[in-house]
């Protein structure tokens, strides 16, 4: 089943893909392999989900963060390449926790994001290498960031 077909069968709603809000590009294709920016929980009506992981947030919300991050660079993605079934899997990500200093689940955050990448692209597809720490303040106070390589067909 292809990543659209997915997408609509799981009745997954994106986000508007997120501008820049700095001196980047979102994604940047070299040969089949995609380099997507780091990306921030974006919801529907545009606002971000803010908050630092074990002080403002549980862990159930910062996994819905990241989850939401994840449909936030889905829709970029889909913006930039036309359509997501040029993906052929997930090679790489590093998801970055806004943490409280003794906040240690880091992974259980960002398996949000890799959660939804499987859902979407297969189990064999959606999970590639991934890296997940806790960082000291984040952009705008965002509670979760990922950045991510994709591999094209």
């Amino acid at each position: 089943m292809s990543a659209e077909s997915r997408l609509f069968e799981l009745k997954l709603e994106l986000p508007i893909a997120p501008k820049p809000i700095a001196v980047y590009k979102p994604l940047v294709v070299v040969g089949n392999i995609a380099y997507v920016s780091g990306h921030g929980p974006v919801r529907l009506d545009g606002t971000l989900i803010t908050g630092v992981v074990g002080k403002d947030l549980d862990l159930a919300a910062g996994k819905a963060a990241a989850r939401q991050v994840g449909l936030a660079m889905l829709a970029n993605l889909r913006g930039q390449l036309g359509s997501l079934d040029r993906v052929k899997r997930i090679v790489k990500t590093l998801g970055m926790v806004n943490s409280a200093p003794d906040f240690y689940e880091h992974p259980k955050v960002i398996n949000g994001f890799s959660e939804l990448m499987a859902e979407v692209f297969g189990p064999d597809d959606g999970i590639g290498a991934r890296s997940a720490v806790g960082m000291g303040p984040l952009p705008g106070n965002i509670a979760v960031e990922v950045e991510a390589i994709f591999e094209l067909h």
